[in-house]
């Protein structure tokens, strides 16, 4: 068994960001809706840099307006997963993407999301949790919306709430009234930052937003301090090194600092980000980071013991999922 074979664990996956060009296209077909600009001639998902990417992005989920795109996407997206050893998924799913906010619809696109979800897991053995999502750019009103709809819906399939989008816009505290609301319906909390930005966004993140975990982080790596806080606090990282490699954020895996956090004892964990747009899969991370790093089957497991313990799943759910891990 090599590295790659590995039952694994990903905790940072948005869900329409996993969806395969091949999908979108289809979709985009049988709605007669042209998207040629999105793609490649080769057919994978054409941008040039962090915003163009987000802009593409939202241009592709327009397709998918309705429960049943989203019950067929989650199908597509854990089959993808499961064929890559992942065992347990968390996904971001977003209401202004299911459903523009509204409750009701809402409620409506997470029961096809979740039926979806069961038939995935009695076939391929893996399990999907839903981490509730604000889009940063779409402003402080749209993310109390989305904080509602998952404080309303907060159960043993949706247990967390977080925020992505571009870093750029407002501040991190700009949208503490969601996070609070969110916390006070139970729902563990994760934001993006330190990709785009640097360390004062992560600074940001843990004292503005008091979040579990954050979404990259990986520019903390830029503050020594930033380093030992998170340390201290015990702040896990959701590090998707092949997506900061694509986007620039670094060269190469080579360069990427998840190794450095890591041995200054910072909680890491490995994910794909949005695996079609960023050419990765969960079974190329573990081979790029074990040929640039030489990590071994002991690094993996530890790896995915972390992330099994920062995973926003209850107990039980956990005692499952360590059953699989435990099967190689």
């Amino acid at each position: 068994m090599t590295v790659a074979d590995l039952p694994k664990i990903e905790l940072h996956l948005h869900h329409e960001g996993a969806a395969p060009p091949a999908f979108i296209k289809q979709l985009a077909h049988e709605k007669n809706v042209d998207l040629s600009k999105v793609f490649t001639p080769d057919g994978g998902y054409a941008f040039e840099n962090f915003v163009h990417f987000l802009s593409v992005y939202e241009a592709a989920s327009s397709v998918l307006t309705g429960p049943e795109e989203f019950a067929r996407l989650t199908t597509a997206i854990l089959e993808e997963s499961a064929a890559n050893g992942v065992v347990y998924t968390e996904s971001f799913i977003s209401p202004d993407f299911c459903g523009g906010g509204d409750l009701g619809a809402w409620r409506e696109y997470l029961l096809a999301i979740q039926e979806a979800a069961a038939a995935a897991e009695a076939k391929h053995g893996i399990t999907l949790r839903g981490v509730v999502t604000a889009v940063r750019h779409f402003g402080p009103e749209k993310s109390r919306l989305s904080s509602h709809c998952a404080a309303e819906t907060a159960g043993t399939f949706v247990t967390g709430f977080g925020m992505g989008g571009d870093e750029a816009h407002l501040t991190q505290g700009a949208f503490s009234y969601a996070f609070d609301q969110a916390r006070e319906a139970g729902l563990q909390l994760t934001t993006h930052a330190g990709e785009v930005l640097g360390p004062q966004s992560v600074w940001d993140a843990i004292d503005d937003l008091k979040v579990e975990r954050i979404g990259h982080g990986v520019r903390a790596i830029e503050d020594p301090d930033l380093v030992k806080e998170l340390v201290e606090r015990g702040v896990t990282l959701e590090v998707c090194p092949g997506s900061n490699v694509v986007l620039d954020v670094y060269p190469d895996f080579a360069s990427h600092p998840i190794s450095k956090l890591r041995d200054a004892g910072v909680k890491v964990t490995v994910s794909t980000d949005d695996p079609p747009f960023f050419h990765t899969n969960m079974r190329r991370e573990y081979e790029e980071l074990e040929k640039a790093f030489g990590w071994d089957e002991e690094d993996f497991r530890a790896l995915n013991a972390t992330a099994l313990d920062a995973a926003f799943c209850d107990a039980e759910t956990k005692k499952t999922v360590a059953k699989r891990l435990e099967k190689a």
